[in-house]
């Protein structure tokens, strides 16, 4: 037989979504005990918005809408909710190789596009405290700029994580959370950190300093299962707005997150108070009932009578869609134990709410031994029940010796496990009340210790074949070494003579002395770290600055400085160093100018001539002279042309009319009509005498 005891079972108020607050079930091995959950979607219910952006180069369009989201977004929500508030993230990648550029000069401005104003890459950085105030989130996304990283794939899970587990930091009420993730591209999933050497495991926990996640170049990136039971575990729900090009990618990966949803996001981002509205509208007519991680002697189902008339049966998970404000659907829970089991109680929740119900279980067993009280017996904190001990409320243990402080066995179990790869103790140890009681070692210069028994003091470096090269003690791993001894395994002397030129500082301040050779810096080569031959030219970066210096001559001192951060000046009548820079100002006039670098990082010494070689002004009265009579030539050569073809037209022409009149035959008569042109006239007085 089974019997329930229902509890709380008030009806709902504006406040209350989710009937009864508290089952007591008694059950028989074998048997199913069944009750009710009633849902009704509350009207105006407040809402938590953690706005996670990514800000690597591409998102530079999306950056400057969100700055103006602020009012927009929270006038969006109240019209839906009684309270909202919102608040700011951001994220990047890694810090490390292969995801980031080490290059010095791109940690500090990855973007390729230099006339930007980049910040340096960063993991995740939590900008804004949630809170109601949408001015306050104006002026401080407004103070953002934008990074960049290598790959194509973003750090967003490592960012999601740090949001759903620092749950004080960020802000979080118990309320409806949502995380708006936008992003244009992909993520990267645990393993990936593999190709930086980063083996560790996610471990889930919160790891904001100075709201910095400050582990992520230690811990991999968290697993997709992983991060969907912390936020599950936190009551998040997850909008993810992205563009076009990545819709598929994360409708994928929603499948694997309960209650997420996917959103296109536009190219600049300008639609994304709609985009979230919506998305919200769609999380809270989704009811989806889930009890999380309970013992495998344990077997719940749920029937869902949903108002639209749908009805699931004997389903892992209770879930109805389409949920009206104010609709009222039912659940009917069932819950069978396979076998006699202590105590345990586990909660059902609807996912994306803060409503829960409890539910606590009993198991009666008939047993056909008779148990003899003992003093003393269970830790006076149960009974013997067939020779084992059944304990009180808040106490479990084989004697009942270990208080619950509400936590489950399989809870106080997980404390005693450095990450969720981890055995127990890491199986040097047993766990006793949540706690790692390490193995004690036969030889008493051996021991093991450590919260979780992960440390001994054996295990270290040998050199010589001696543990620490015998001059330093081994603790969890690592040699701690005696004050003259450095290295690994202590095996250096400690000596700074051969990582220095005479004048100069330690590894000309880009690197570290170990064991009396120096390890530089990306870039940088020994012996010294003097030179970085992999490195672009300075000398176009100091262009500016000694522009400044010659224009304002000799008042550059003065009022070059913030021009020059860590550039001392010094001016010269004539530069006599053989390798020099070379570069034009912004009158098109060439510079020359000696650039040394000095010891240290971003610390360089310039020097320059007045001396520029600017090109002459151009000669406006031969330009325009050249011109004219280069016209006038053209056009007169152009008529000579003309002029040769006509004559040489001509003359064949002519040379055939005498052609062809050489070939006609004309017959000589006399035309009777024909009168001479001269006229002869004689004198009747003329005699012909003189």
């Amino acid at each position: 037989m089974s019997k329930i005891l229902s509890k709380d079972s008030q009806a709902l108020d504006d406040r209350v979504q989710l009937t009864p607050r508290r089952v007591e079930l008694q059950l028989r091995p074998g048997q199913t005990g069944e009750f009710e959950v009633k849902f009704r979607r509350a009207e105006g219910y407040p809402v938590d918005l953690y706005y996670l952006m990514d800000l690597s180069f591409s998102m530079l369009d999306d950056l400057e809408n969100v700055k103006k989201l602020g009012d927009d977004l929270l006038k969006a929500l109240n019209k839906i909710t009684k309270s909202a508030q919102i608040g700011f993230g951001s994220f990047v990648d890694k810090t490390v190789l292969p995801f980031v550029s080490t290059h010095p000069e791109k940690l500090k401005n990855p973007c390729p596009d230099k006339s930007k104003a980049c910040q340096p890459p960063f993991s995740f950085k939590h900008i804004l405290t949630l809170t109601p105030d949408g001015e306050k989130f104006r002026n401080e996304v407004g103070k953002q700029f934008i990074s960049g990283n290598l790959d194509s794939p973003e750090g967003g899970l490592d960012a999601m994580m740090q949001v759903a587990v620092c749950g004080e930091k960020i802000g979080w009420r118990n309320v409806t959370r949502l995380i708006v993730y936008a992003t244009d591209d992909g993520f990267h999933i645990a393993g990936d950190g593999k190709l930086a050497a980063i083996l560790t495991p996610n471990n889930g926990e919160c790891h904001l300093d100075q709201n910095e996640y400050i582990k992520s170049n230690e811990y991999d990136y968290p697993s997709v299962g992983h991060l969907a039971q912390m936020l599950s575990k936190n009551n998040i729900q997850v909008v993810f707005a992205v563009t076009s090009n990545m819709v598929k990618t994360y409708e994928d990966l929603s499948r694997l997150i309960p209650k997420s949803v996917v959103g296109r996001l536009s190219d600049d981002s300008s639609n994304v108070v709609q985009l979230i509205t919506e998305a919200y509208q769609n999380l809270s007519s989704e009811v989806i009932l889930d009890h999380g991680v309970t013992p495998d002697s344990l077997d719940i189902l749920y029937d869902s009578y949903c108002s639209n008339g749908d009805t699931q049966l004997d389903q892992l998970k209770g879930r109805c869609s389409n949920v009206k404000i104010n609709e009222e659907i039912t659940f009917k829970v069932k819950v069978t134990a396979k076998k006699c089991l202590q105590d345990h109680s586990f909660l059902i929740r609807p996912l994306g709410f803060t409503d829960k119900v409890e539910v606590s279980i009993t198991t009666t067993c008939d047993c056909d031994c008779s148990d003899v009280a003992e003093a003393g017996a269970c830790s006076s904190n149960g009974r013997i029940v067939c020779g084992v001990c059944s304990c009180n409320k808040g106490h479990v243990g084989k004697n009942c010796e270990c208080q619950t402080g509400g936590k489950t066995n399989q809870e106080l179990e997980q404390s005693c496990r450095k990450d969720n790869s981890s055995a127990v103790c890491s199986g040097a140890g047993e766990c006793i009340c949540g706690q790692c009681i390490c193995n004690k070692n036969e030889d008493p210069s051996k021991s093991i210790f450590g919260q979780y028994c992960q440390c001994d003091n054996y295990n270290c470096e040998m050199f010589n074949n001696r543990l620490c090269g015998g001059q330093g003690k081994c603790s969890c791993g690592i040699c701690f070494c005696n004050d003259e001894y450095e290295g690994s395994a202590c095996q250096c002397l400690i000596s700074t003579k051969n990582c220095k030129k005479a004048g100069g500082s330690i590894c000309s301040g880009r690197g570290k002395c170990e064991c009396n050779k120096c390890t530089c810096k990306e870039g940088y080569i020994p012996p010294f770290c003097e030179t970085c031959p992999g490195c672009p030219s300075a000398c176009p970066r100091f262009g500016p600055c000694v522009e400044c210096y010659i224009k304002q001559g000799e008042q550059s001192s003065r009022n070059c400085t913030h021009a020059c951060p860590g550039v001392t000046a010094e001016k010269v009548d004539k530069i006599t160093e053989e390798t020099f820079c070379r570069e034009k100002d912004s009158e098109n006039c060439w510079m020359q100018y000696v650039l040394q670098e000095n010891d240290g990082e971003d610390s360089y010494t310039i020097k320059y001539t007045l001396k520029r070689e600017c090109p002459e002004a151009p000669n406006l009265l031969a330009i325009v002279g050249g011109t004219i009579g280069g016209v006038l030539l053209i056009g007169v050569i152009c008529l000579l042309i003309w002029k040769c073809i006509t004559e040489v037209k001509d003359r064949r022409e002519y040379q055939r009319f005498e052609k062809e009149k050489q070939k006609t035959q004309w017959k000589d008569q006399i035309n009777p009509i024909f009168s001479e042109a001269t006229t002869t006239v004689k004198n009747p007085h003329f005699d012909g005498e003189e």
